[in-house]
C-alpha cells in the first residue's frame, strides 16, 4: 500500500513546517488503520457516491471507520499548526 498526503489551503507556511504537519498526520493515520487505508479510503469513497443500501455492512463499516480515523489523524496533523479554515490533507493513492 502507498500513498502520498498532503496539506492543501495552508497559506503561508514554511515547507519544513508543512512537511512537518503531512508526517504526523501519516503516522496517525498509518496508526489507526494500518494496512487498511487503502481499503478504507475505497469504502469512504463509494459510500460517498452511493446509497446506504447499495453498500454492505462491512463497507459502511470500514467508510465510518476511515472518516473517524482521517479526523484524528487530522487533528494530530494541525498540532501547533492551529486552524486554517479551508486546510485539509489530500491523500493520494500511488
Amino acid at each position: 500500500m502507498s500513498y502520498t498526503v498532503k496539506l492543501v489551503d495552508f497559506p503561508d507556511a514554511p515547507a519544513d513546517v508543512i512537511a512537518t504537519a503531512e508526517s504526523r498526520f501519516r503516522r496517525e493515520l498509518d496508526k489507526l488503520l494500518g494496512e487498511s487505508v487503502e481499503a478504507a479510503l475505497k469504502a469512504f469513497e463509494n459510500a460517498s457516491e452511493s446509497s446506504a443500501d447499495e453498500l454492505s455492512k462491512d463497507e459502511l463499516a470500514l467508510a465510518a471507520t476511515w472518516a473517524k480515523a482521517y479526523e484524528t489523524a487530522k487533528t494530530a496533523g494541525f498540532r501547533a499548526l492551529g486552524e486554517a479554515d479551508e486546510a485539509y490533507f489530500e491523500i493520494r493513492l500511488d
